[in-house]
């Protein structure tokens, strides 16, 4: 296991005014592409370029004595690396946008309990590459999620106009510092260590909506091969072509290691770091399923790292999808669960075990309906409510708008609050509700009906 000491304090000793500036330089989104979950960047479904240059360090809510503030360590250390409360979450820096509810969540590393659902799919996965290549695949899963937006973008492609760049997508420190949206933002400094064959699973942020199967924080795996010419010299086939099919018989591979045997189908696709690019679809429980991502490195990004003349490929998967489809698990938040009816129906090695509901408390739901701004965004609104909420919202959905004579535009969500643990009294929820209507209004500018 290598430790990256260097990655966390480098991006945390970032010029605060730097990180000003080049906030108020970013660009508006020119396009949204179609990433699959483990790639993908969850385009904002307003205008992006309203809020890809405004700081939402305001919508960090900070509960009042009707709230109950989530319970954060206040050091902690991954990788080697020690990080503060205040090295993430800065009320005082107009660029960040961090909550707390979010910080509270690094260092957990879900993905490295084997007893866990995670634990044990990535155990799974493990074992079939170090079945099938010898053990040649160096694994990291320990590397601080706080890195540079060059690692996070520049150095993977992702155009400099793209929504994933965003304030209302990416969880910033400061302008030059994120919170990583994907492994990938550690593929580069992998090559440069001379590293041809590597995977690395760890959790990655997101701002996105609240229903059950999205969630602010979740677990990727990426994995990487790289081929040197002598390898694809003399089979009759160019470079791109080789590692093209090499990749699919690897990935056909993992998923009968998975899923058994399963019909499977290749579907072209685009992302900004590979080229050609791919998903692998199985049919499973009658219907067609997305497994992952990838495809053939973009040479640029090679040449950038001192990978010249090789070919590469390079794959990436959610956890927590596969984990819900195998493990039968309906809700991501349990994932987060530490009640000892789930936690005990996991045990480390095996993969499938059927998840048995130990809860069916009812939903209550609460309706709330405003006059939009023009920098509303949606993702800022789930971010109140999570912030407010916690783990106890289910959902927030859209469930009615329209526009006026003066141009004027309404929109009303509904949002499940639901426990999976226990049973939500009624002045709990309204309490929540009050909250959320109170900080919605004066967070996101907006004027209730």
């Amino acid at each position: 296991m290598l430790i990256r000491r260097s990655n966390c304090a480098r991006a945390l000793l970032l010029s605060a005014n730097n990180a000003i500036r080049m906030a108020a330089a970013a660009s508006p989104p020119l396009f949204t592409s179609h990433l699959p979950r483990c790639y993908r960047f969850k385009p904002s479904h307003q205008n992006p370029a309203s809020s890809s240059s405004a700081p939402f360090s305001s919508l960090s809510f900070k509960p009042n004595n009707r709230s109950k503030p989530p319970v954060t360590a206040a050091l902690l250390e991954i990788g080697g690396v020690k990080i503060a409360k205040d090295d993430v979450v800065r009320e005082s820096d107009p660029t960040n946008n961090v909550p707390d509810n979010i910080f509270s969540k690094i260092g957990l590393q879900l993905h490295r309990r084997d007893n866990h659902p995670l634990g044990i799919l990535k155990n799974a996965i493990y074992d079939y590459f170090d079945t099938n290549y010898s053990s040649k695949f160096v694994k990291f899963d320990d590397l601080c999620p706080i890195v540079s937006v060059q690692q996070n973008f520049d150095e993977v492609l992702v155009p400099a106009d793209h929504v994933s760049r965003s304030y209302n997508d990416t969880y910033y420190v400061n302008a030059n510092t994120v919170l990583r949206c994907h492994t990938s933002a550690h593929q580069a400094e992998i090559f440069r260590e001379g590293h041809s064959y590597f995977l690395v699973t760890g959790d990655v942020y997101r701002r996105d909506s609240i229903d059950a199967t999205h969630y602010p924080v979740f677990h990727q795996m990426e994995g990487v091969r790289v081929f040197s010419p002598d390898e694809w010299e003399g089979s009759g086939t160019d470079a791109t072509s080789y590692a093209a099919m090499d990749l699919k018989k690897c990935l056909e591979g993992l998923a009968r290691h998975l899923f058994g045997a399963v019909e499977m189908r290749w579907v072209d696709t685009y992302f900004p770091f590979t080229n050609p690019s791919f998903e692998l679809e199985i049919y499973f429980q009658e219907k067609w399923m997305e497994v992952l991502g990838c495809g053939v490195t973009e040479q640029e990004i090679l040449r950038k790292n001192g990978r010249n003349d090789c070919v590469a490929w390079a794959f990436g998967l959610g956890l927590e999808r596969l984990a819900m489809v195998l493990f039968d698990i309906p809700d991501i938040r349990l994932f987060w669960s530490t009640d000892h009816r789930f936690t005990s129906q996991f045990s480390e090695g095996k993969l499938g075990v059927k998840f048995k509901p130990f809860s069916k408390f009812p939903p209550c739901y609460k309706d709330i309906s405003f006059w939009i701004s023009d920098s509303f965004t949606e993702n800022n609104l789930c971010e109140i409510v999570r912030g407010i909420a916690g783990d106890l919202a289910e959902e927030v959905k859209l469930i009615d708008n329209f526009t006026n004579k003066k141009g004027m535009t309404s929109h009303c969500y509904r949002i499940a609050y639901r426990s999976t643990e226990r049973s939500l009294t009624d002045e709990e929820i309204n309490d929540l509700q009050w909250n959320v209507r109170e900080a919605v209004q004066t967070k996101l500018h907006v004027t209730l009906r």
